[in-house]
């Protein structure tokens, strides 16, 4: 970067530091900055120049530039050189005094660059200020600001100056009349006398050792006295304020004497001050240093009510003029301070807690004595419920325990004290501090508390024998489970300690302590709040590393075993190896280590005792019952094991269904190694007179309502269900029925269990469900047979479709189906049609169940796809039961359904075993049905259909061999498409169905493709829009990529399609066919078209669209079944039709006359054969689209003349008629001759092939027309008179009469159209052979008159000719 470069960029800079937006100019400072640290002489440079050579740049932007020259010369003061230094002095100096009238942000900016150049170049700064500084006359404030500045951040280059700038200065503070002046007089004084004080104190680090106090003392005083006697008695508290700061700091300076003389009136005056709350601060610090006598203790006793500093530090400095009174007076200042704790005003307790807490920590020694007196003193501060009283009493008992009190009597309630605002819930807290609150969130009562803890159990050595085995005490109590973490975190320091002194010393000592917890009440408390281990701050933790330090003192033999176990079960908890252990596993490992009877017996009756503890606390009773039937299990003595379990059931709280859920569990558990013990007493239960109703009043048991007896028999059926569920596989199968079931049976054959009761139905459920799950799960379940599965399923069922259809209010439902997955793999198996019912029952409860307001509940999911998985075992079923959910109008009904069948294909993709190569047979059918719900309204539902094309294609590709690992890259390409689908645009939703459709159409089985078709065919009536269009989109994509294989499939297809259309009135759909039909077409034109002339007249409008659609393109081909005896009764009227609609398309012109001669021989030919035909009457009315109008309308296309003159003359209607069809077509052949001329010469060609037609209507037609093109000299100027004479003499032997007139009528036109032509040899042997070859004897017959007739017009042509019509009238009779 070179220094034109630097300046230049620098100029711009500064020149776009006028920007009207604030952002652009703090970005240009920041450049400005920027381009400082890397160029600082430059920039600097550059900098000054643009402010000298734009001297009315206003002064907001000069500020600017200033505050950045500042930033630059801060952080390169060491890289300036002096001519630089100067410049930029000059400059500031400038443009700090250039306005006399205050500017304070632009002057202040300026000051701030001579401060930060006066750093090292102090001798050059002061010349320049000096020079502004004069005797006599008053300097700019900011002169007086700036020397002030200077003082303070240069001492040792600013005091050798102060000698000279003080005798200056004194005569100019008279002269100061503004209290803006004297303060900036006062803040001068204020930092030169610190900066004296500073350099004094470090004399042997100063540029010059010579310097002394007294060489100031005289001019400090001058000041002093005109500050204090003058300037203090003003109004303005801003200017009292800034005395006040100044008068500490000059007190120092003051001679001895001097002082002396000043006390009697300095202190009253500074005194009266306190009155001033905003000044306090300055008035203590100034205090301080003169004297601490007379201290108002009323300002003491006031806390902090504001976050200022300036209160924050008034309180310091009054507390340290406390420190002095206690060392001066402890006992009057302890009999003034300690009558005040029991103050009921709120302030002063704090106020007076918070000066306690001082003395104690400052004035240790002189305390010493007083411990007891103070620890009496503060029973009344414990009772208080005031929040901020709370957290001054936590310091000062933090305070005591540094130096000793709550060693003495009365310290215990100081730590009971301290647990218990450790106890204290986190919600109860205040959230909101109002504007005079002192506490901050962070310095809450708890969380104070817990600091204090464990601060005072690991930090101060004497309390160790204090805390040591007291807080054991604090453990079982469930008043102080909330303080459980900071209790095991500071007893684990503590014994960790103990253990350093010795083994041994460390072990509870149970002799003297009879207050102190068991071992069994201890393991029990620590273990049971390790079930919810992640409340209070992580308390699991915690309890367990507390139950490992102390393990010597719970069990001798632990030791080894719980160092292994307990690391492992505490990265579980912390989630850093999840799986390594668990709370009931690791009770399982300690009893088995212990294995003492007489041990886990009093174990187990400990919990037994505690379980009341936890009333209201769910999770951790649950728990504990787990761990009571955890010890029982372990217990030998089966005597004590019923005996437990007998007072379990009768003190359980059955009316809640956690704790019925709990003691189920122990029963479970306990079963694990005492399985005919539980079931024996579980019986013993059920014939006890529980369940009856007292009758005299000495029956031990209370009358039970009707809800509490059921809600007793939900326990005990829950109780054999756990039971069921728990005990060893091969002991449980054996009694499952005998035992287990038999008693559960009662309840749902019995009439008096009313089933109206949900707990008792879930209960039920429950039970079934885990007796089913444990069969399933025993090695002998195959040979197991289950005679009342039926039964069971079937009262399944019934609870399923009790349930309300709208919503999820029990979780019956969903055990229900769960019991009926285990229930179905069972022996024996269900017959189809149950299976099915079942399936249909259990999706028709989960599909129409409403939405919840934070989602569909998927946990219902999982329990009907193992019921539906286990009961297919492929998809094949699929369409039928869940097609109607996905086709449903409500999307939360799609949604599930598309999800669920994600899962089931899924879980078949999982467990697909294909032994040999076979075919899927119903892929097609299942693309079908999903992929058009790829653009379904739910966002949701296209990401599931895309899911299920994708898992369908790779079952595909498992059926044909391929292993389940195997990724296909286009299959994949799937799951990136389903971005796509979430887009709302439309094109870009279908644009992502198309390329989906080209997906399946490269992997789809060509034998699929049909089906698929087919299906997606029914997708065009879909109610949904969306999935309608992606239906046409994906059917005209998978018709241009795999169409050339459904050449066999074409009719199929088109009238399918053709069904489809009659059924829809949507124009997007009637468009997609007609591409649809054309696509198909552009593949197999023939079979499209046969199969669209397959269509019964008349023809609807969904034939005529493709048909006009189809006439896009030159495939046209008068080779449709217009020709043959047939033509009558065949398929000729659909092909005429056919012809007639595609003319009627403008887009078949060029088509059309490409084909002309063809097409018009092809219908001159078929009107021939429609004479005499009499159409049905379902086509009488579509008579217009016969083959004379698709003819008309062929010569409309290009020869509108023709059409004109044989409409003129009647030959259309002579055309229809068997009278006039001859003399119809020769009208045709006139017009045609004399019109288009040029189109003859093909016409004729096309005709001429036909003569020799087997069908007579059809050689009579051609011969009549070509007869008739004689009568025309055209014939003989387009070179055809030799080709029609040759033609013509060839059928002069035709065994058709007609044609053998016609042929003449032919020969005798051309005396009319090319007499020139005619010889008479060549005419007598052409009328010889026609008269002897007409065959009907009579050689003066109708022939030989024609004949005679061309003769004489030869001879003469002159002559009238004769009427040739009434020469050969009789030659047909």
């Amino acid at each position: 970067m070179t220094e034109s470069y630097v300046k230049k960029l620098s100029t711009i800079l500064l020149d776009a530091v006028t920007d009207k937006d604030p952002v652009v100019r703090e970005q240009v400072c920041s450049a400005l900055c920027a381009l400082g640290e890397a160029q600082p002489e430059e920039a600097l440079g550059a900098c000054e120049e643009y402010l000298r050579q734009h001297e009315k740049l206003a002064h907001p932007y000069r500020t600017m530039i200033l505050r950045a020259m500042e930033t630059v010369v801060s952080g390169h003061i060491s890289e300036l050189d002096k001519d630089m230094a100067r410049a930029i002095i000059l400059l500031a100096s400038s443009e700090m005094t250039r306005a006399k009238e205050l500017v304070c942000d632009w002057q202040q900016a300026a000051s701030s660059v001579l401060v930060a150049v006066g750093k090292r170049f102090i001798g050059k700064v002061m010349e320049e200020l000096l020079s502004k500084f004069q005797p006599g006359a008053l300097p700019h404030y900011f002169v007086v600001q700036t020397l002030a500045n200077l003082a303070a951040s240069n001492v040792f280059g600013m005091v050798p100056f102060l000698t000279s700038v003080l005798s200056t200065m004194l005569p100019m503070l008279g002269m100061a009349k503004h209290d803006t002046m004297r303060a900036a007089f006062c803040c001068a004084l204020q930092y030169f006398s610190e900066s004296t004080l500073e350099y004094l104190a470090n004399l042997d680090q100063a540029p010059d050792p010579t310097v002394r106090k007294d060489t100031f003392a005289t001019d400090i005083f001058s000041a002093y006295d005109l500050l204090f006697n003058h300037w203090l008695q003003s109004r303005e508290a801003k200017l009292r304020l800034a005395v006040v700061e100044a008068l500490g700091p000059m007190s120092h300076l003051l001679p001895s004497e001097k002082l002396e003389e000043q006390l009697p009136k300095l202190l009253p005056g500074v005194l009266a001050l306190y009155k001033k709350h905003a000044e306090t601060f300055h008035v203590s610090k100034q205090r301080s240093p003169v004297t601490v006598v007379s201290c108002p203790l009323e300002q003491i006793c006031v806390p902090v009510e504001s976050s200022s500093p300036l209160v924050v530090s008034n309180q310091k400095e009054v507390l340290r003029c406390f420190t002095v009174l206690a060392c001066c007076a402890p006992d009057r200042l302890l009999a003034f301070l300690l009558p005040k704790l029991d103050a009921s005003n709120e302030r002063t307790r704090v106020g007076t807690l918070q000066v306690v807490r001082h003395v104690i920590n400052s004035a240790a020694s002189q305390m010493e004595v007083k411990k007891p007196f103070i620890l009496s003193s503060m029973r009344l501060p414990l009772l208080d419920t005031n929040t901020k009283v709370k957290r001054a009493v936590v310091q000062v008992i933090s305070a005591m325990a540094h130096h000793g009190y709550l060693e003495q009597p009365g310290g215990e309630a100081m730590v009971e004290y301290i647990v218990q605002q450790c106890a204290l819930p986190p919600e109860t807290e205040p959230q909101k501090l109002g504007p005079d609150s002192e506490d901050l969130p962070a310095d809450s009562v708890r969380a104070i508390s817990i600091s204090t803890l464990y601060l005072v159990s690991t930090t101060v050595d004497r309390m160790s024998d204090v805390l040591w085995p007291y807080l054991l005490e604090f453990l079982t109590p469930v008043r102080f489970t909330g303080a459980l973490t900071p209790l095991c975190k500071s007893l684990v320091h503590l014994v960790q300690k103990r253990q350093e002194v010795g083994a041994d010393a460390f072990l509870i000592q149970y002799d003297g302590n009879v207050t102190l917890p068991s071992p069994y009440a201890i393991t029990t408390r620590l273990l049971t709040v390790s079930s919810n281990p992640y409340l209070g701050d992580g308390r699991g933790a915690a309890s367990l590393r507390l139950l490992n330090v102390l393990h010597r003192s719970i069990h001798p033999a632990l030791g080894p075993r719980w160092a292994t176990t307990v690391p492992l079960l505490l990265e579980h908890l912390d989630g850093e190896a999840p799986g390594c252990g668990s709370c009931p596993q690791f009770l399982r490992d300690t009893l088995a280590v212990v294995s003492d009877n007489t041990w886990i017996c009093q174990l187990s009756l400990e919990m037994c005792k505690q379980l009341p503890c936890y009333n209201g606390m769910p999770q951790e009773k649950n728990f504990l019952y787990k761990c009571i039937g955890t010890a029982l299990g372990a217990a030998s003595s089966k005597e004590v094991v019923r005996k437990q379990l007998q007072e379990l059931l009768e003190t359980a709280r059955h009316q809640e269904e956690a704790e019925r859920e709990g003691l189920a569990c122990c029963f479970g558990i306990c079963a694990i190694s005492h399985l005919d013990d539980v079931l024996a007493q579980l019986e013993d239960f059920m014939r006890s007179d529980v369940f009856r109703k007292s009758t005299g009043i000495f029956n031990i048991f209370k009358d039970r309502s009707e809800n509490e007896v059921e809600k007793l028999k939900c326990t005990l059926i829950l109780c054999y269900g756990h039971v069921a569920a728990q005990a060893p596989r091969e002991l449980v199968l054996a009694k499952v029925e005998s035992d287990i079931l038999r008693n559960i049976f009662q309840y749902f054959s019995t009439k008096v269990v009313s089933f109206q009761d949900p707990a008792l139905k879930l209960c039920l459920v429950q039970s079934v469900c885990m007796a089913s799950q444990a069969i399933c799960s025993s090695a002998q379940a195959g040979s197991f047979h289950f005679s009342r599965k039926a039964e069971l399923v079937a009262q399944m069922m019934e609870f399923i479709k009790a349930e309300p259809q709208d919503s999820l209010r029990t979780p019956i439902r969903k055990k229900a189906m769960l019991a009926c997955t285990y229930l179905v793999s069972l022996e024996p198996a269900l017959d189809k049609q149950v299976q099915a019912d079942t399936v249909h029952s259990c999706l028709h409860s989960v599909m129409s169940v409403l939405p919840e307001p934070e989602g569909p509940d998927g946990s219902l999911y999982s329990p009907l796809l193992h019921c539906m998985a286990l009961g297919w075992r492929e998809p094949a079923p699929l369409p039928q039961h869940l097609s109607p959910w996905i086709k449903s109008p409500r999307g939360h009904e799609r949604v599930r359904a598309l999800g669920l069948s994600a899962c089931l294909l899924q879980y078949f993709l999982e467990h697909l075993h294909v032994s040999a190569l076979v075919p899927f047979h119903n892929l097609g059918l299942l693309i079908g049905l999903f992929s058009p719900r790829c653009a379904d309204l739910w966002p949701a539902t296209r990401q599931e259909a895309v899911s299920c094309v994708h898992a369908l294609l790779y079952l595909q590709l498992g059926y044909e061999g391929f292993s389940r690992d195997y990724r296909d890259d286009a299959v994949e390409r799937l799951l990136t498409l389903k971005e796509g689908l979430v887009h709302p645009d439309p094109a870009i939703l279908f644009h992502t169905c198309h390329s989906i459709a080209q997906i399946i159409a490269k992997r789809l089985p060509p034998e699929q493709l049909i089906s698929l078709l087919l299906t997606m065919f029914e997708g065009l009536g879909d109610p949904d829009k969306n999935c309608s269009r992606a239906a046409t989109v994906m059917i005209n994509c998978l018709l241009k990529e795999r169409g050339n294989v459904l050449l066999e499939k074409v009719p199929e297809i088109v009238s399918v399609l053709r069904t489809k259309l009659q059924e829809t009135r949507e124009e997007y759909v009637l468009q997609a066919a007609q591409h649809s039909v054309y696509l198909l077409a552009s593949q197999h034109c023939a079979a499209v078209v046969s199969s669209l002339l397959g269509s019964p007249l008349p023809f609807d409008r969904y034939v005529h669209l493709p048909a006009c659609c189809g006439g896009s393109k030159p495939r046209i081909s008068p080779d449709t079944g217009l020709e043959g005896p047939a033509c009558r009764y065949g398929p000729c009227p659909q092909a005429t039709c056919a012809l007639y609609e595609v003319m009627s398309a403008l887009a078949s012109g060029p088509a059309v006359l490409q084909l002309y001669p063809q097409l018009f021989a092809a219908l001159l030919l078929r009107v021939s054969c429609t004479v005499g035909v009499l159409l049905p009457r379902t086509l009488q009315a579509k008579e217009k689209r016969g083959a004379g109008s698709a003819l008309a309308m062929l010569l409309r296309g290009g020869n509108e003349d023709v059409v004109q003159r044989v409409e003129l003359e009647g030959g259309w209607q002579l055309l229809r008629t068997s009278a006039g069809h001859e003399e119809g077509v020769a009208r045709l052949a006139s017009a045609m001759a004399k019109f288009a001329g040029p189109r003859l010469p093909l016409v004729m060609k096309e005709l001429v092939c036909t003569q020799s037609s087997v069908y007579e209507i059809q050689r009579v037609t051609s011969t009549g027309f070509l007869a008739e093109l004689l009568t025309s000299n055209v014939v003989n100027d387009l070179m055809l008179l030799e080709s029609l004479l040759d033609n013509l003499a060839a059928r002069q032997k035709d065994p058709c009469a007609s044609v053998r007139r016609l042929v003449l009528r032919g020969l005798a036109n051309m005396a009319s159209g090319s007499p020139d032509k005619v010889s008479w040899p060549a005419l007598r042997g052409h009328g010889q052979e026609h008269c002897v070859g007409s065959g009907d004897g009579h050689r003066g017959g109708p022939a030989d008159s024609a004949m005679g007739f061309l003769v004489l017009h030869v001879e003469d042509e002159h002559r009238p000719q004769v009427d040739l019509e009434q020469l050969t009238a009789g030659e047909g009779d």
